[in-house]
């Protein structure tokens, strides 16, 4: 049975995933939620970590059911000979190759740029390692821990005078996949603008760095190196996450000295809009140390929640820090359509993020994750066209399980 029309601006794009653990995937999520048709290459023989780790069940595992929402997956042995050409056919009938296996597996194995644009001469090939493919360290593979620190962030995340204390690891993740699915999409509209595909190459420490820049300026300009400053801010004071009742937290940021009185007058203290020390941001920057604990001080008795809509109402940016139950049970996310029922193969419904994103013409997101091997009969039968006998054979022989 063919595959449901997905709309979107990516409906009739095929994208062939030739990827592991969670940046090359989230990319190919994106491009999913685009409405692109992305196939997942997977097999009983090389498992993705995301399957399998900490769970009994590789079909309902919570790390790979997050990051590859609305996809299919064919079960294809890239180790063996056999499946190497199987994938190649598979992507003269596709657009977009994305992978992010370990630097010169795609070579060794025979699905290299070289070798997948010989399939489709067109193919726009996106290459995902930790540097890159050209360099003296292209050699190295990493995870997202690594992207971070080698790429500058790490030193800069943790508190006013102590040593960096590093960072969620799916910002790194995440970051450098979205990058690669937006050089995926540049690459295509160029494709569709000059019928050339195009080789892209994308290194995770790049994008790390990408996001720092102006650290990075400063230290070419200065030679010292940025430190660590906690949640403050060089355009706004205060700005942090200060401690509520009942173990909560709030974040404030005050960027004008209209919300700076504002932030007084709620606090019962309005002649500290006047206080030497506070009267300017530049003044409150420099006694910083001296507003925070202030600041404290009063939001300690306060409930977060309560307190943020006051602050918000008065034209104060504030926000109630919230853990995970908070977020999902925001209902302004499921009013945007941040989160999403889906639909497993098994019928079970499933709750996953969605895009980041509303569009007027938005792709059809309904499908959870897939099953392992789930739509080999639709790959290897209606779109590289193996008969049933031959789709059999090759179980058999251990090429498509």
């Amino acid at each position: 049975m063919a595959e449901p029309a997905r709309g979107g601006p990516l409906q009739g794009v095929r994208v062939v995933e030739l990827t592991k653990v969670w940046a090359g995937p989230y990319t190919g999520k994106l491009l999913a939620f685009l409405g692109a048709e992305v196939i997942k290459i997977e097999s009983l023989e090389s498992l993705d970590v995301t399957r399998i780790y900490g769970v009994s069940d590789m079909n309902n595992a919570p790390g790979f059911q997050a990051v590859n929402p609305q996809k299919l997956s064919v079960q294809i042995d890239m180790k063996k000979p056999e499946g190497v050409e199987l994938i190649l056919k598979l992507l003269r009938e596709s657009d977009i190759l994305v992978e992010n296996l370990r630097p010169g597996a795609v070579k060794r194995l025979g699905l290299d740029y070289q070798a997948a644009r010989k399939a489709r001469p067109d193919i726009v090939y996106v290459s995902m390692g930790m540097y890159g493919n050209e360099g003296p360290l292209s050699y190295q593979t990493g995870y997202a821990p690594c992207f971070a620190a080698l790429g500058g962030l790490s030193l800069m995340v943790g508190y006013e005078g102590q040593p960096p204390s590093g960072m969620n690891v799916r910002y790194a993740d995440s970051t450098y996949g979205t990058a690669a699915a937006y050089a995926a999409l540049v690459a295509l509209l160029h494709r569709r603008r000059t019928g050339a595909g195009q080789f892209v190459d994308v290194s995770a420490v790049e994008c790390m760095s990408s996001m720092v820049g102006d650290a990075l300026m400063a230290y070419a300009l200065s030679g010292t190196a940025p430190h660590c400053d906690g949640n403050r801010h060089p355009a706004m004071a205060p700005h942090g996450a200060y401690p509520c009742r009942d173990g909560d937290w709030i974040s404030i940021a005050v960027a004008s000295e209209e919300a700076w009185r504002a932030l007084t007058a709620l606090l019962g203290r309005p002649e500290l809009a006047y206080d030497p020390r506070f009267h300017t941001l530049e003044a409150r920057l420099r006694h910083l140390d001296a507003l925070d604990p202030l600041l404290a001080g009063w939001t300690a008795h306060q409930a977060a929640a309560q307190l943020a809509a006051d602050l918000q109402r008065h034209g104060v940016a504030a926000a109630k820090s919230q853990n995970s139950m908070d977020l999902v049970a925001d209902p302004q996310f499921w009013s945007q359509g941040l989160f999403r029922d889906v639909q497993s193969g098994a019928g079970e419904s499933k709750v996953i993020v969605g895009p980041s994103w509303n569009m007027s013409r938005p792709a059809a997101i309904a499908a959870a994750a897939p099953r392992l091997g789930e739509h080999n009969a639709y790959v290897l039968g209606e779109i590289l066209g193996l008969p049933e006998k031959e789709q059999r054979k090759l179980a058999e022989a251990g090429i498509t399980r």
